[in-house]
């Protein structure tokens, strides 16, 4: 990370130069500068999109241990959506800072565009950003990182955030057969989920919750929806652990595939979270 770099809100970056391709401008034609900008916002728009936040959900909600005949399904999914209600209902906001990381085709050593951030999130306003440090290509970081936070404060706008909310309004869920799986430690029950209406920012796959209380433990799956036709809907998973009584994103990946960029894989770690309970009289 360049240190020299100063602090700024997102808000406050200048225009996004989209084109990939370095070369002089006088190699290339206006066509070509064109069609590679708007493929590289939509490849940032679609990368963003698989990797907005799915709400975290409260760990304080009344355990239980696990039948021994095998899980009712009714249970389980109502247990899923006190989860999330609880979470929504004890959680004013918080901080978190975000390292996000782009690597291009198979190198996932060398990344070529680094941005860290400090996420603030209320759930009257939603999110906002200060950006702390930045590194590698300019070109990708607002062709890809600054589509992917202003998805993020989109998507987290009250009115908007509860359509990406993980519950049964927005799912159907099903256990998967097979019994309990060991994730991350802990003994977890795996439920297909499946968009009740096809969008970009709604995961179509398998999420893991604990047997105890139902929170989320991982999810993985893929978006139901391309964001764009220069791509395929993009790989996306992402890891909760238990902070401060609530399971919060701690690492997510995102991999999109195209003709024209090849594979581009984005990871995001979590870190330094301090949240904020709502004050109840």
């Amino acid at each position: 990370m360049d240190p020299r770099v100063p602090l700024r809100s997102v808000g406050q970056a200048g225009p996004a130069n989209l084109e990939l391709d370095a070369s002089p401008p006088m190699k290339r034609d206006h066509h070509t500068r064109r069609n590679t900008s708007i493929a590289a916002f939509a490849l940032g728009s679609l990368i963003s999109v698989a990797l907005v936040s799915i709400p975290a959900q409260s760990e304080a909600v009344p355990q239980s241990q696990p039948p021994a005949q095998g899980p009712d399904e009714a249970t389980v999914i109502r247990g899923v959506d006190a989860a999330v209600h609880h979470r929504v209902d004890f959680i004013a906001g918080y901080t978190v800072t975000e390292s996000y990381k782009l690597f291009r085709g198979s190198d996932l050593t060398h990344p070529a565009a680094e941005m860290t951030i400090r996420t603030t999130y209320s759930r009257e306003i939603g999110k906002s950003y200060q950006i702390l440090s930045e590194d590698g290509s300019h070109i990708l970081r607002s062709a890809v990182f600054s589509p992917l936070l202003d998805n993020e404060k989109r998507i987290n706008l009250p009115g908007n955030v509860e359509a990406s909310w993980l519950i049964s309004a927005n799912y159907e869920m099903h256990i998967k057969p097979g019994g309990p799986e060991q994730v991350n430690g802990r003994t977890c029950y795996a439920l297909a989920i499946h968009p009740r209406q096809k969008a970009p920012n709604l995961i179509e796959g398998t999420i893991w919750v604990d047997v105890r209380d139902y929170s989320i433990v991982k999810i993985e799956g893929h978006g139901s929806k391309s964001a764009s036709w220069i791509t395929a809907p993009s790989e996306v998973m992402r890891v909760y652990e238990p902070i401060d009584g609530f399971a919060m994103a701690t690492h997510a990946k995102a991999v999109t595939e195209s003709d024209l960029f090849g594979p581009t894989t984005v990871t995001v770690d979590y870190t330094d979270y301090k949240i904020t309970m709502i004050q109840k009289h």
